[in-house]
């Protein structure tokens, strides 16, 4: 049984080895470009993992796998121009190095592409496995559209925090343990538990992002600190400032998030100031331990060979220990 680190490996090698078209150069150099900057490769090795502890071909998944990557990475192109962030993965993001309209051209055919790759899966159950993946589509669009409106809000409730991330990132970390089972002939039921799994994982993972957003290394992070911040973005941090603040606090919390022109430093260094008053770091981490124990239950509860299930363990451990 391979480990997740020999199933990135050969994730990678797929990657690499897709031919796209030499013409137009402008479309398909930047969709070559953004999936050679690597990454952790979340969604297509637990899709394999997944397929793997259930006695499947991961070779007959991986096309499967690879349309998922590439989806992902064509809402990174989109997440990245909306957000104006210049960096991901250490490198300059696809709209900085070209221009918005290639973004959002480059990213339109990444789109079609993971269709395209999902559908040459020749596996039993693909038409089933392109449903889950057409559902989870429209809920990340819904789950951006949420995090667009929050954006204007100062009344976001936690509930409703949870509901976005759910829907904009950890739907796709489920669908992947789906589409492994249900390409793998799993019953209904375990493909379900499986899908549960992934969710949570997927909600510690997201909590975990917003912290790191805050309090990461941007060297290993990769990406600049603070972004969050400077987009008034609603994330789990901001959400419990805004509840927990007293009067002052929460003036300042009003005030950095109302101005349209500012020293990006100094509003870093004044949100996050008021994060340690409050101690939003320490409620952040119960939060994600919260949903990594949940993840933890859901697992022991399913019908899988035990060594299949222990590497699904220890790469959602893996996900989860990431510094900070």
């Amino acid at each position: 049984m391979k480990t997740s680190e020999q199933i990135l490996q050969q994730v990678n090698e797929a990657i690499a080895a897709i031919e796209y078209p030499t013409q137009p150069s402008g479309l398909y150099e930047p969709i070559e470009y953004v999936l050679s900057i690597g990454g952790k490769r979340i969604r297509p090795v637990m899709m394999l993992l997944t397929a793997q502890a259930l006695g499947n071909d991961i070779s007959k998944v991986m096309p499967a796998a690879i349309g998922l990557e590439t989806y992902h990475n064509y809402t990174l192109l989109h997440d990245d121009l909306m957000d104006r962030a210049k960096m991901r993965r250490g490198m300059p993001t696809v709209h900085t190095k070209w221009d918005s309209n290639t973004a959002i051209l480059s990213g339109d055919s990444m789109l079609v592409l993971a269709c395209k790759h999902i559908l040459s899966t020749q596996l039993p159950n693909i038409s089933e496995a392109m449903n889950v993946f057409i559902t989870t589509a429209l809920e990340i669009g819904e789950g951006q559209q949420y995090d667009m409106n929050f954006e204007t809000r100062t009344d976001v409730t936690q509930e409703e925090y949870i509901e976005m991330i759910r829907l904009k990132t950890s739907v796709l970390i489920a669908c992947a343990a789906k589409m492994g089972a249900i390409l793998s002939e799993a019953s209904p039921k375990v493909a379900n538990q499986l899908y549960k799994f992934g969710e949570q994982i997927g909600l510690a993972f997201q909590l975990q992002d917003d912290l790191l957003d805050v309090y990461g290394d941007p060297k290993v992070f990769g990406k600049r600190i603070g972004g969050d911040i400077i987009c008034n973005k609603k994330t789990f941090l901001l959400i419990n400032a805004f509840q927990l603040a007293d009067s002052r606090q929460l003036e300042q919390l009003n005030h950095w998030t109302q101005l349209t022109t500012f020293n990006e430093q100094e509003k870093i260094a004044a949100v996050t100031e008021i994060y340690n008053e409050l101690n939003i770091k320490e409620l952040t981490v119960e939060k994600i331990n919260h949903y990594f124990t949940e993840a933890q239950h859901t697992l022991s509860s399913i019908n899988l060979p035990v060594e299949g299930k222990q590497s699904l363990q220890e790469f959602a451990l893996s996900l989860i220990n990431r510094s900070y």
